[in-house]
This record gives C-alpha cells, structure tokens and sequence, in this order.
C-alpha cells in the first residue's frame, strides 16, 4: 500500500468502523490501484479484499467508469455525490450502484488516491422498472420519471396536490396545473378557491388525525364540480401533508339532476293522471248501486251480473289508482328531525286492518322494533303494504304473521313472516316490481303495486327490500334501511 495512505489510515483508527458500516467501500492510489477493500464492498461484489487488493478497480468493470474515470476527472468538482453505475459481481451479474467519489489528498495538499462509496440499488432499479411498467399498463399515457407516488400523481388524469399543515401547496401534478395555473406562494385556499381565508370547512385537522374525508367542491374559476379525497401523507398514523386527489363529477351530478327532475315529473304524471281518473269512478260506483237498488228487480241475471261486474271492475280500478297515488307520493316527504316509533305504528296498522285479520282469524305477533328516522307516512305505507299482503296471501293456510326488527353494524332491518304458500325463487325478484304478482296470488284480488312501493320506500331511504323463503314454508320479507342519521 502506498506510505502516505498508510500514515492517513493510521492517523484515523477507523478500520473497525468502515468494516462495519453498511456501505461499500473502497480506497485506491493516484494508479488507481486498490488499497483498501471493506465488508459491505466484499457483500455487494462478492470479492474478498484479498482478491480486490492489489487490483486495478477496472476489474470491476464498471459502467460508465471504463469510459471516464469521475473520481480523477479534472472536469468533475469533488465531491462527487449521488452518481448512479453498475459493477459486474464476481459470479457475473451486473449491480446497479448508486455511489459517492471524492479525492484523498496528504497535508500538504497533494492528491495522494480516492475513495468511493457505493450502496447496492439493483433491487431497488427492479422495484422501480416494476412500478413503471404497472402504472404505464394502467394509465396507458403516463411516462414515468421517477419512481414513487409523486410521479404517479404527476401522471395522473385526476388533479391532486399536497399541502402541509400551514396550508402550503408543496406538490401539484400537471392536471391540477392546468386548472389553477402557477401556484407560487399561495396557500390552498388562495391557489385553488381563490379565498383570502381557509375554507370553513377545510377537513386539514382531520386529515392530520389520520381521518379521509370525502367532500364536494364547485371551482368557481372553472365552472365545475369535483368530488375531492383528501388523505393523510405519508402515513396515516403520523402524517404531515393532506393528500388531495379530485374526479370531476359535474356531468354525474348533470345526469344525476336530469334523473331527478324525470322522477319528479313522472311521479306527478302519475299522481295528477290517478287523481283525474279516480274522479269519474265515484258516480260510475253510485250510478251501478243505484241501478241496482232501483232496478235490480227488473233485471234479468244477465242484468245483474252486469252491474256487479262493473261495480267489481270500478271497485279495482279505484284500488290500483289509489296504490299508484302511493307509490308516485314515496320521496316527496320530508325527514323527521328525530326517529319514530316503528312499534307504535305496525301496531296501529293491524288496528286499521282489525275487519281483515278478524276475517282471516290471523295471529299477529309484533315484537319491539327499533326506531327510526324516516318519514311515519312511509313507515305507515311500509307496513300496511306488508302486512296487508300477508293477511290477503299467507292467512288462509296458516294465519301467523310476525313482524320483528334488529339493529345491525349499520343498518336498521325489519321483517315480516308469514308462514302461507310462499313465493318460488325465480319470482322473489319479480314480485317487487309494479303490477307482477307472484304465481300464489292467483284468485286473489290485488293491483301489483304493493310490494312496488315497498321496494321504492326503501329505495328512496337508502336501503333495500327482499323476500326469502320462511324455514318450514311462507315468505320472510326483510327491509332494510342505512343507520346514518337514526
């Protein structure tokens, strides 16, 4: 080893610690001979610093090193930090190094050799090739430039952007540029909502309590609605930034409005159209009982089963507008501010049925039934509809209806069972939708639309309507409604 090297290593006793840091390390003379060859070198190359020693540090075959030498260039200031190379490991394969150079030089001053530190990122090079190629194949568009999410935000067709907890944009990718324009020094509130003051109900507190908050936000410079994620960056058990990543949902929310006012206009189509024909049933019902009552005498059988049959017929007409009056008023009901008594209202139901369960001799069980914030009206509709279709289908072969509810993780849910001729599993789906009727309902009177609004009620709530079939025979309806607001 050359004197001058000796004496500096000897003026430093750190041998012990460069054998032991995790860094490959190397020393070589102004010949570029290698004089000194520690632990972590010998892992990443797997030469001995008996056979490195001695050798000149081409032997590694390095690239770009054959080419230009960085650490003896007299163009290249030392130190040299962060330069990416490769070495060929002694069994062949080539490692990808990411390494830091810089000249030794004696008291005097004089170049006296260099020394190199290199660190092993081949899997790192891997990792970073294997993100590329993923986000390549899923965005289709998006170059990557680097690994890690900044890039993949950088290339995303979403705006997104990160801010710190004083408000200040530290990253926003090229979609969320083309929409603010230059950021600059301006906080979030300034940048993107043109605000003087943070926004009243800016979520950065939660964000940086670990929380996602999902929110809704109109850029009024643009013209256009976004449903915005905000996030907690880097982690969410300690972030320091809220990660803000937006979809541009003003087209959904135009479809969504559009959706609304056909509802809107389509149940007051039907509403206004039962209500102009439910007007002229009322005379033809008491023109066909005056017929009768007057004349009934001088009718033949014929006659009289004319009238009866009109009667009949006018009788089922008014049920069906009156149903179709039901269905076209779901939805158009305000929420209560506090949760009802769902109890209370199925047992005022059976009182309002009292002529039909006393005909049917049917035995209602109601057990105690969680509360819950939806309009009574609908509640009432709920079970008059349930309970009314299970006295008209399930009463005459075993006439026992319970009617229970439970509170689960985060819904409310009620049921109905009846334990009647049931409904066949190719039919449970159908019966919810207006005018079917399942294959058990044959002979009996109905219009089709019970089960409809039903279906709709818990629809418009926010929930869900099914029927099962009820162990040992009879249908189990089972409604349920979301837990939020209750």
């Amino acid at each position: 080893m050359n004197s001058s090297l000796y004496r500096l290593l000897s003026e430093y006793p750190l041998e012990t610690l460069l054998q032991t840091i995790p860094t490959g390390l190397f020393l070589v003379d102004v010949n570029k001979t290698i004089v000194y060859w520690n632990a972590e070198a010998m892992r990443i190359t797997g030469y001995t610093a008996d056979e490195a020693v001695g050798q000149d540090c081409s032997f590694l075959h390095g690239d770009p090193c054959h080419i230009e030498c960085s650490l003896f260039s007299q163009t290249t200031p030392k130190p040299d930090i962060g330069l990416t190379c490769s070495f060929q490991h002694k069994d062949g394969r080539i490692i990808a190094l990411t390494k830091n150079v810089d000249l030794l030089r004696d008291n005097a001053g004089r170049v006296i050799g260099g020394i190199e530190a290199f660190v092993d990122i081949s899997r790192l090079k891997e990792l970073e090739t294997s993100l590329r190629t993923e986000v390549e194949e899923r965005t289709r568009e998006l170059e990557l430039e680097k690994a890690g999410l900044r890039s993949v935000l950088d290339g995303m067709i979403d705006p997104a952007y990160i801010c710190d907890d004083s408000y200040h944009i530290s990253f926003a990718n090229r979609a969320m540029l083309n929409i603010i324009g230059e950021i600059g020094e301006k906080p979030c509130y300034q940048a993107i909502y043109q605000r003087q003051t943070v926004c009243d109900d800016c979520p950065l507190s939660q964000v940086l309590q670990g929380e996602v908050v999902r929110q809704e936000k109109t850029l009024s410079g643009v013209g256009r609605t976004y449903e915005i994620i905000h996030s907690p960056y880097p982690l969410a058990e300690h972030p320091t930034h809220k990660l803000g990543v937006s979809r541009d949902i003003t087209k959904r929310l135009e479809y969504r409005r559009r959706l609304q006012q056909t509802n809107r206009e389509l149940d007051a189509f039907v509403s206004t159209v039962s209500h102009d024909l439910r007007s002229p049933l009322t005379p033809l019902i008491g023109f066909a009982e005056l017929l009768d009552e007057r004349y009934g005498d001088q009718l033949d059988d014929l006659g009289r089963d004319c009238i009866i049959e009109i009667k009949k017929t006018a009788e089922k007409m008014k049920d069906l507008l009156e149903d179709l009056l039901s269905l076209s008023r779901v939805g158009q009901v305000k929420l209560p501010e506090s949760s009802i008594d769902a109890t209370m209202i199925a047992e005022d139901v059976v009182l309002e049925l009292a002529d039909k369960v006393l005909e049917s001799r049917a035995k209602i069980v109601i057990n105690k039934l969680p509360k819950i914030k939806i309009p009574e009206s609908l509640l009432i509709d709920l079970f008059r509809n349930l309970l009314g279709n299970a006295l008209k289908y399930a009463a005459s072969h075993n006439p026992h209806i319970e009617v229970s509810g439970q509170l689960l993780l985060d819904q409310v849910r009620y049921k109905v069972v009846d334990h009647g001729p049931g409904i066949t599993a190719a039919e449970r789906e159908e019966v919810f939708e207006p005018f079917k009727r399942g294959s058990s309902s044959k002979g009996s009177a109905g219009t089709g639309i019970g089960l409809a609004t039903v279906a709709k009620i818990a629809r418009v709530s926010g929930g869900n309507a099914c029927v099962e079939e009820t162990p040992g025979g009879g249908a189990t309806f089972i409604v349920d409604f979301p837990l939020s607001g209750q």
